[in-house]
């Protein structure tokens, strides 16, 4: 599932491609993905112009000239495609990969641009809410403070733990009700960073462990955000080209692999129903 980093990468994209461009149409193959119908949505955004591009935790959110937003949840592999409307030999290919072939829905814009919506699971979706209302979603409502809010201090995060002091850190990270925006990937790369083990209950880590969990997380998320995010499978920018993260990982999906840090090897075992990936001798 694209997180943090994967997210922002294409609401910044969004911001330079989209915003200021008036919907033309709307089309759809995949209609029960699409809220609160398919025909509201459509009559909702046809002839309105994007004015605005932001992420909450994974979510993104496009303002209207309106007063409504359109807010996507990419889910497992939903990915967005932007199409000028001459494309270059080069873009063709990328947009050809098999990964970017499952459109489920696509914006067209007054100036003949395309906004490509591929999902091959079928489990992103799209709505259309009054943009006062976008925070009352049942599905950011519940979410807590963004992982890289700037009001997210050391303090903050400490305080936040101290609520926690029963639950195993590993699990702690991927709750979006605690704090948004980590997901698998990052959980285990934050936690061999830290050196500390993610079954370790919170209660039992002491004030050094705690900054560097929290100091792991701020750095991880904030060069997975300048290096485009992971493409671990699916996740694909909006220009149909891969992050580059993945090139810098050093304990996700290396199981058997080599630590960087010493002679031993990475391991991993089911954590929260996912894979969760460490060193036994770098992580305490």
């Amino acid at each position: 599932m694209p997180e943090l980093p994967e997210v922002q990468t294409v609401v910044s994209d969004l911001e330079k491609k989209v915003v200021e461009k008036t919907i033309g149409d709307f089309g759809s193959e995949w209609r029960k993905a699409v809220r609160p119908s398919f025909v509201e949505f459509r009559k909702g955004v046809i002839g309105k112009k994007i004015v605005g591009s932001r992420r909450i935790g994974k979510h993104i959110v496009l303002s209207l000239s309106s007063g409504d937003s359109i807010v996507i949840h990419l889910k497992m592999t939903g990915h967005l495609l932007f199409k000028n409307k001459e494309i270059r030999s080069w873009s063709t290919k990328l947009f050809e990969e098999r990964v970017n072939g499952y459109v489920r829905h696509w914006f067209v814009f007054k100036d003949g641009c395309r906004l490509e919506f591929s999902d091959m699971r079928k489990f992103a979706w799209v709505a259309l809410v009054k943009s006062d209302k976008v925070c009352d979603m049942k599905e950011i409502v519940c979410l807590g403070i963004d992982a890289l809010d700037s009001k997210l201090t050391f303090k903050v995060f400490n305080d936040l733990l101290n609520k926690k002091p029963k639950s195993k850190i590993g699990i702690l990270l991927l709750d979006q009700h605690w704090v948004a925006g980590i997901g698998n990937i990052y959980r285990s790369e934050i936690l061999f960073d830290a050196g500390v083990r993610p079954e370790r209950l919170v209660g039992d880590l002491g004030l050094g462990e705690r900054k560097k969990i929290y100091s792991a997380m701020r750095m991880i998320l904030r060069k997975a955000v300048k290096l485009r995010g992971t493409s671990d499978m699916d996740y694909r920018d909006t220009d149909g080209k891969k992050g580059s993260f993945q090139n810098f990982l050093k304990v996700y999906r290396r199981t058997g692999e080599k630590c960087v840090g010493c002679e031993g090897k990475v391991k991993t075992f089911k954590m929260g129903q996912r894979s969760v990936f460490y060193c036994d001798k770098c992580q305490k």
